[in-house]
């Protein structure tokens, strides 16, 4: 297991060192040079050479040469470049004359190993065949043993690391989909929450202002004795109406609120007017937050009020979770018929995942509800900011 383990750290140190076309290169012409002078020594043509016969050098560096160079198709033509590494090996060991180099050997191993890898082990038994033939019964005419048997071996552990990698990449892709579609169901999740939450937030104020609809009807056909009888049937219409929408705002609420334990929150919603219980909330967590007014404070719609109020909310809760104990600065500015909040810090600055989440999806689903523009991002000189346009009159539909 350990030398299958360190066998695949090799394997994947080479392809990342083969990754770049400069890369294969280099690392060819340095196989090339390693077996020319491989071939040299192994192949001398003194009759009296005590382990082999007098060869043909100049042809066996030549052959050497070309079992290398297959290195250089293996990321493109990877069958073509593991066949091609194996028919010259092939034909090495088919010459006695000749022998195979370690540099020519390590090209075949990897263009088989890499071939299982990205294709599968099926394709390599084409090119395992040849060699099982040799390890029986040599090309070059000598005897089987351990020359002839080598080869055959050396590519067969080549095939299960191949596989034993193609594998584990498997293993790995699957497990990273897996992990993209969690994250994105939760992403879901959180922004279906927030949703519901706003909805059920909002539902106080839709149903205050239906409640006034129906109630100042009601009053002006009773309290009004010169209306007549067609107008006073619009105003019982109009109160009628209003009755009808409030008992379907809270039927709805009833189901938003049917995986919300316990009793609702009955406290009235908040507003602007209290932002400075939230700076002082920051300020108690060890966070020094400046507050900024500016301009002519405006009374806003509830719906538009209650939506600044969140967003700054939020925005500093985050600001407290991914830079605690940073700077940060609260800035509310009325102009124009607007309402521009920033909530910047001035901490690490944003992180990859906290794009997607981490509440900034439901302040941007606040600020588009209310009407308004909402952006965030990093910060110029560092940090993290937020940034809200919301209209000082309620958004007409």
């Amino acid at each position: 297991m350990e030398l299958a383990r360190e066998t695949e750290r090799a394997v994947a140190a080479v392809q990342r060192l083969l990754a770049g076309r400069d890369g294969r290169i280099v690392v060819t012409l340095v196989f090339a040079a390693t077996a020319a002078i491989e071939a040299s020594m192994y192949t001398p043509d003194q009759p009296d050479f005590p382990y082999e016969g007098a060869g043909d050098p100049a042809g066996s560096i030549f052959v050497n040469l070309l079992a290398v160079l297959p290195l250089l198709a293996t990321a493109r033509f990877p069958f073509l470049a593991a066949a091609a590494a194996s028919f010259l090996t092939l034909v090495i060991l088919g010459s006695a004359g000749t022998t195979v180099t370690m540099s020519g050997l390590a090209v075949l191993l990897y263009a088989v190993g890499n071939l299982v890898a990205r294709r599968g082990l099926l394709y390599s038994l084409p090119l395992l065949l040849p060699f099982f033939v040799n390890a029986i019964a040599p090309f070059d005419g000598r005897g089987a043993g351990v020359s002839s048997l080598g080869p055959f071996l050396l590519l067969v552990a080549a095939a299960a690391v191949g596989e034993s990698s193609r594998k584990r990449l498997e293993a790995v892709t699957a497990l990273d989909a897996t992990q993209a579609a969690m994250a994105e169901s939760a992403r879901e999740q959180t922004a279906m929450e927030e949703r519901a939450a706003i909805a059920r937030e909002l539902h106080d104020i839709v149903a205050h202002h239906l409640s006034m609809i129906a109630v100042q009807s009601e009053a002006a056909r009773l309290t009004s004795p010169r209306l007549s009888a067609d107008a006073r049937g619009r105003f019982e219409a109009i109160a009628a109406t209003a009755r009808d929408a409030l008992t379907e705002t809270r039927r709805l609420l009833g189901v938003l609120r049917e995986d919300v334990h316990g009793e609702a929150d009955r406290t009235p919603q908040p507003g602007l007017d209290q932002v400075a219980e939230l700076v002082d909330t920051a300020r108690d967590a060890g966070s020094n937050v400046r507050l900024i007014l500016a301009g002519k404070v405006v009374e806003l719609p509830a719906g538009v009020d209650l939506a600044a109020y969140r967003i700054v909310q939020e925005a500093l809760t985050n600001t407290r979770r991914h830079a605690p104990g940073a700077d940060a600065d609260v800035e509310i500015t009325y102009r124009n018929g607007v309402v521009h909040l920033r909530v910047r810090d001035y901490g690490p600055g944003p992180e990859e995942e906290m794009i997607a989440g981490h509440g900034l999806v439901g302040m941007r689903d606040r600020a588009t509800i209310a009407g308004g523009t909402f952006s965030c991002g990093a910060a110029d000189g560092g940090g993290f900011v937020v940034d809200v346009e919301l209209p000082v009159a309620e958004p007409t539909l």
